[in-house]
This record gives structure tokens, sequence and C-alpha cells, in this order.
């Protein structure tokens, strides 16, 4: 899968969640590490946990798309998903705050994503 396409699927699976604050920037004129992290924040161990398991069910059941490594652990305050071309970042705010990866990766070009659509409203029956 095309590594922006995925950096998008994650940010869509992390609102699923109710992720707060979901950035994607775009690294690969800065970094030869990865092309794309995704920062989001959760604003509880638990719901860190749900952004979590979310990514990984649906990444897994969806697209056979399993990270090629996990830091943080599920109780953790900062987890780190490496899909190799992608990179998510889950944090609490506090350490979000604290880390400031995109002050950090201020030269990368952030990815801009139109917000979710709204249902437009049926027009009222004329009388």
């Amino acid at each position: 899968m095309e590594a922006k396409k995925l950096a998008l699927l994650c940010r869509e699976f992390a609102e699923n969640k109710k992720a707060e604050d979901i950035a994607i920037l775009d690294v690969r004129k800065v970094s030869n590490v990865t092309d794309y992290f995704v920062i989001c924040s959760g604003s509880s161990e638990p719901h860190l946990r749900s952004i979590v398991t979310e990514l990984e069910s649906r990444l897994w059941k969806d697209h056979a798309i399993r990270p090629r490594a996990e830091d943080g652990g599920r109780g953790g305050r900062w987890v780190v998903m490496d899909f190799f071309d992608v990179i998510v970042h889950i944090m609490h705010p506090d350490v979000r705050k604290q880390y400031d990866l995109e002050s950090l990766w201020s030269d990368a070009a952030r990815v801009r994503t139109s917000p979710p659509r709204k249902p437009k409203a049926k027009a009222a029956p004329k009388a």
C-alpha cells in the first residue's frame, strides 16, 4: 500500500476512537527513516489503548497490515507503531507537549486532510 494512503487510513482509524489533535507530517524530504508521521493524542491510558487496538485490528482485518514493530506497550503514555513507511505516535497530551514532535520536525510538510463530510440535510417537503 502506498505510504500516504496508509497514513490517511491510520488517521481515519484513530478518528474512529476519538483521537485528538491528529497531525500527519510528510517527512520524506527531511528524513531517510520513514515517509510519514501520524501523531495523535488520547486523553487517558485506556483511550490510548483503544486507539492502538483500533489501528492494529482494522489494518490487519481490512488490509492484512501489521506494524513491523511497536514500542511503549499497552500501559504506556506514548505508543509508537512502526509500519516502515509510516510511523504512528499515539501520545498522552502531557507527553506530546513535552516532546513536541511537530516543532522538532517543523521542516516537514503537514498533510492537509479535508474534514469529515457532514450528511446533507434533507429539504423540507413543500406544502
